[in-house]
């Protein structure tokens, strides 16, 4: 009765919109996934409090997703219900300062470099054609091999389930390749990014040079969660599986890019399973040839 219980107290819940059976392949980019028992949307701090209690007290599992940009979800679906952060999570403010910006975690990043190459703000180029939410980004601390969002965030509020409201400053943070030490069982609800007074043309000239790298080097446009594994330390993940070979190996309908090897596309017709399966080809070829365990960059949901 767990889950027919939160249903009846969310739905009609204030700042809170409640989907039952919603397809999770409508809210990754890989378009891939089956469905989750339970899909919110919580508007508000006080909308995702209550809905965080109401399924906990149901005992329904629960987790948050951004766009899903990084995410691989089971055929199956997700047995529990899916959190999304909306509108109150979603604003950008300008500091006093004129050089600090204080995002929503629901926000895209793409809106939020655009907002500061409008703002004549500098420091984001790196992220240009970075998918997802600023949520996200921070949470894994997204960015290039020399260039990451961490270094950017002076503030982090996140929000611990039956605790409250957590500040963490710049330092009280660990920053790591594509990782950070917030703790994994926080929501990230609003983050503060300083950034430099710049010229826009100038930004605008390092954006367009950066996107049109990615577009030449990734599949852009494609449907991919982006890297599917971490780079060790001083290698190339790409270089290595192309040099085993794997570009353009496909099980059903996903294959590893032709583009960048580090890159699996859903080229219309795959599903989870493929997925898994090319992941789990590649993390094996590569071990065999360079004694190296992958780690992957992709979360999985519903596995």
């Amino acid at each position: 009765m767990g889950l027919f219980n939160a249903v009846m107290s969310l739905s009609g819940a204030a700042d809170t919109d409640c989907i039952e059976g919603e397809r999770l392949a409508r809210h990754t980019s890989y378009r891939i996934g089956g469905r989750c028992a339970l899909f919110l949307t919580c508007h508000s701090y006080h909308a995702l409090r209550r809905a965080i209690r109401v399924l906990e007290d149901e005992q329904v599992p629960w987790v948050v997703i951004g766009k899903g940009s990084n995410l691989l979800v089971s055929d199956d679906g997700y047995d529990g219900a899916v959190i999304t952060l909306g509108r109150e999570f979603s604003r950008t403010v300008v500091g006093e300062d004129g050089a600090t910006l204080t995002v929503g975690a629901g926000s895209i990043l793409a809106r939020v470099v655009n907002e500061a190459l409008s703002r004549e703000l500098a420091g984001l180029e790196f992220a240009v054609g970075i998918p997802g939410t600023v949520g996200g980004a921070v949470s894994m601390n997204a960015g290039s091999r020399d260039e990451w969002i961490g270094s950017l965030v002076t503030d982090v509020v996140t929000f611990k389930p039956g605790e409250g409201l957590r500040h963490y400053a710049h330092d009280d943070v660990f920053w790591g390749y594509r990782t950070c030490s917030l703790p994994r069982n926080e929501i990230i609800l609003e983050v503060t990014l300083r950034l430099a007074p710049g010229i826009k043309a100038d930004i605008r000239q390092d954006m367009e040079r950066r996107l049109s790298r990615r577009r030449r080097t990734q599949p852009i446009g494609s449907a991919t969660c982006g890297s599917v594994f971490r780079n060790p330390p001083d290698r190339s993940v790409g270089k290595m599986i192309e040099d085993c070979g794997l570009k353009g190996f496909s099980v059903g309908g996903a294959e590893v890019s032709p583009i960048h090897a580090n890159f699996i596309v859903n080229t219309g017709t795959a599903t989870s399973a493929d997925v898994a399966s090319v992941i789990a080809h590649v993390h094996r070829k590569v071990k065999e040839a360079y004694g190296i365990e992958l780690q992957p960059e992709v979360k999985f949901l519903g596995f």
